[in-house]
């Protein structure tokens, strides 16, 4: 086996399971935790992330945790780099690689490979740029609609990053974006994936509530506040649209945050709604469910069981 994965929506369990799975293989198997988690990897932003403590990081070795400022960039393609790279030197030192995390997209991508999409242009990003704030949002979204259908129907009409990038990818290349995102045959060596899934929606629904509470009581306004006051962050960039920081910024930028328990609330769940679609899209999972009240048990005898099979 070469590495071990975790998977699970938000709010599932996935820290207390990776760092039981850790504590249990120890003696036969120390292990090291690799992130797949496309907030965790940046600087001073802990709260809204629900990034695990010193205490949880003192337990075992984790890896793709604050290794980029919230101005910087990360994509599926670096992440791919950065575990294959991590998971090398993780054997290398007789420890076993277990990654844990909930962006799906950074899951597919290193059990299926990515296409080689074109590196960004400034000439035609600018150009969208200008036609936006001309024209409007909407007329590039009207543009997508014809040029790459099932992209348009994928994103909503407001994700001015995304909508860009979409038709930057087509104007660049000739090619819409969705063509470079077409299904790739599974390797045949995919490697074992435990998958934290609540039998009972309505149990995650509550975990996603009581943690929203518990991030705005532990302080993810001011956590906003800090970055806003930066200087150097808008809302567009990719750090600033994880779930909880967008609506956050905006209930700021409002002036007004009397709706931000309920739009944050909303948006995790409909996050958790995509992630469990994505999962499901992934056959050779094996299911815990992360409602069961012995669902730790459950995942470190599952975790036991591929490791020593």
């Amino acid at each position: 086996m070469n590495y071990l994965c975790l998977a699970g929506p938000t709010a599932s369990g996935k820290t207390a399971a990776s760092l039981a799975i850790a504590q249990a293989l120890a003696a036969t198997r120390p292990v090291e935790i690799v992130s797949v988690d496309s907030a965790l990897v940046y600087r001073g932003m802990d709260i809204g992330t629900a990034k695990p403590g010193a205490a949880e990081l003192a337990v075992v070795p984790h890896h793709l945790i604050d290794i980029i400022e919230p101005s910087e960039a990360y994509s599926a393609a670096r992440f791919v780099g950065d575990a294959q790279r991590l998971i090398g030197e993780i054997r290398a030192r007789g420890r076993l690689p277990l990654l844990v995390g909930g962006t799906m997209l950074y899951f597919k991508a290193l059990f299926e490979g990515l296409d080689a999409m074109p590196a960004a242009d400034r000439e035609v990003r600018a150009a969208l740029d200008a036609q936006c704030e001309r024209e409007g949002l909407w007329s590039l979204y009207r543009e997508l609609q014809r040029v790459d259908p099932p992209t348009a129907a994928r994103l909503k009409p407001g994700d001015r990053q995304r909508i860009q990038r979409a038709l930057e990818v087509y104007r660049v290349s000739g090619q819409p974006i969705s063509s470079f995102h077409s299904t790739k045959p599974a390797a045949p060596d995919l490697p074992p994936l435990i998958s934290l899934e609540p039998a009972d929606r309505a149990w995650l629904h509550q975990r996603i509530e009581t943690r929203f509470h518990q991030m705005l009581d532990a302080g993810l306004v001011d956590e906003v506040r800090r970055l806003e006051a930066r200087g150097d962050l808008d809302a567009d960039m990719p750090s600033m649209r994880c779930v909880g920081y967008r609506q956050t910024w905006e209930a700021l930028v409002e002036g007004d945050l009397s709706e931000l328990p309920e739009r944050g609330i909303a948006a995790t769940r409909q996050l958790a709604k995509r992630q469990i679609t994505w999962l499901r899209g992934m056959p050779h999972r094996q299911v815990i469910a992360c409602d069961a009240p012995d669902a730790l048990q459950q995942a470190v005898a599952c975790a036991q069981r591929l490791v020593s099979a």
